[in-house]
């Protein structure tokens, strides 16, 4: 379902600007905040989309910030299988293309989750797939990780 009015005035002020993207909110916290959104494949002026799940809760960003801040994404690429990964960004950038019309003509979105082909780019970008319910083995660590540490969300 389309954003609606409100979701468009909750998500421009969490991200402080105007979206790029026609999105949907996928993920709301309880109080119905939106937590993740999902970008249409293309922004609003044809340029390819390749982020199609974004965090935008600010309690998740802060804790997964944190994360990366202490190297996350190094740990996250030693740690988990890298096949599993790659799985994953195969699943995502399927997931984003099956939105795509079979006539596109022009540049498409290319890429897997936030857009990289190989590893890990940004836990941001796993976690919000992952909370949306895909198949993100970083994500996944992600989320265990800030539970264990007592600082998820």
């Amino acid at each position: 379902m389309p954003a609606t009015l409100d979701d468009r005035v909750a998500v421009r002020a969490l991200l402080g600007r105007d979206p790029a993207a026609e999105f949907e909110v996928v993920v709301r916290a309880a109080d119905g905040t939106p937590v993740v959104i999902r970008n249409a494949p293309f922004t609003v002026d044809g340029t390819p989309m390749p982020t199609r799940y974004w965090l935008v809760g600010p309690e998740w960003n802060r804790a997964v910030s944190r994360l990366e801040a202490a190297g996350g994404v190094r740990e996250a690429e030693a740690v988990v299988d890298r096949d599993a990964i790659a799985r994953a960004h195969l699943v995502y950038a399927a997931e984003r293309d099956a939105e795509i019309p079979a006539d596109h003509a022009g540049p498409r979105p290319s890429g897997g989750v936030g857009g990289t082909r190989v590893g890990v780019k940004c836990l941001h970008a796993h976690v919000a797939w992952y909370l949306a319910g895909g198949p993100d083995p970083v994500g996944a660590w992600t989320v265990t990780r800030l539970h264990d540490e007592g600082v998820a969300p």
